[in-house]
C-alpha cells in the first residue's frame, strides 16, 4: 500500500510573515461615513503590493484624543505585533480633530504624540502619522494651528507626516462629501482624497516599496 498522501497545511493568521502595521486612531480609521466600507485606510492597504501581504489591523476609538490614544496605543498594538521578531511591526497614528473640542491645549497635544513617537523608537516599531483632516464644526485656523503642530512633532524626530488639512481645506469635492453628511467625516470620494494623499506622502518608501509602486 503507497503512503498517504498528505494534505497541505491551510496557512492561517498566525502564520503571517508580512509587515504587521497597527492603524490607530478615531472613527476615520474606521471608515465612518463610507458606504463602501472601505475608509482611507482599506483603499491604501489594496494599493500596497508587498509580498507577502502586510497584515493591517485598524484599532479604532470614535472621538478619540491625543491623549486617549497616547494611553492605549502600547497595550492595544502589543497584543497584535505579538512576540514575533520575524514580522517588521509598523505603527500608523492616524491623529484626528478632537483635541480641539476636547480642550486640550497645542503643548499638550504635541507632548501627547511625541510620547508616542518616541517609545516607539524605544520598541523599534517604525512609525508613520497621519494628520487631522479638515472638517466643518471647528475653526479653521484651530485646525491649521493643530496640524502643523502635530506635524512638527512627527518631523522633528524624522517620522513621515501627511498633512490632510492643507490640501484638502479648500478642496471642492472634499467639501461637497463634508456637506452630504454630518460635516464631520468623509463618503466615498472624501476617503479616496485621504487615501491618495497617504499613497503620495511616503507610504511606500516607509514600507522600503519602489515609489512608482502607486
Amino acid at each position: 500500500m503507497g503512503a498517504a498522501r498528505r494534505t497541505p497545511r491551510r496557512r492561517t493568521g498566525g502564520d503571517v510573515t508580512g509587515a504587521r502595521i497597527c492603524v490607530v486612531g478615531d472613527e476615520l480609521v474606521a471608515g465612518a461615513g463610507d458606504p463602501r466600507g472601505l475608509g482611507w485606510v482599506g483603499r491604501v492597504a489594496a494599493r500596497t503590493p508587498a509580498e507577502p501581504p502586510p497584515l493591517v489591523m485598524t484599532l479604532a476609538v470614535p472621538g478619540e484624543t491625543t491623549t486617549g490614544l497616547s494611553s492605549r496605543w502600547e497595550g492595544e498594538t502589543a497584543l497584535r505585533f505579538g512576540p514575533r521578531s520575524d514580522s517588521p511591526h509598523h505603527l500608523v497614528v492616524a491623529l484626528g480633530r478632537a483635541d480641539l473640542s476636547a480642550g486640550i491645549s497645542l503643548a499638550r497635544s504635541r507632548l501627547n504624540l511625541a510620547n508616542v513617537l518616541d517609545v516607539a523608537e524605544q520598541k523599534q516599531v517604525a512609525t508613520f502619522v497621519v494628520g487631522p483632516p479638515p472638517g466643518a464644526h471647528e475653526d479653521q485656523g484651530r485646525q491649521a494651528e493643530l496640524s502643523s503642530a502635530l506635524g512638527d512633532v512627527a518631523r522633528r524626530r524624522g517620522v513621515p507626516y501627511v498633512d490632510m488639512f492643507t490640501p484638502l481645506v479648500h478642496h471642492e469635492q472634499w467639501l461637497a462629501d463634508l456637506a452630504s453628511g454630518d460635516g464631520r467625516v468623509p463618503g466615498q470620494a472624501g476617503y479616496g482624497l485621504m487615501a491618495w494623499l497617504v499613497l503620495h506622502g511616503g507610504w511606500h518608501r516607509w514600507l522600503g516599496l519602489p515609489d512608482d509602486a502607486v
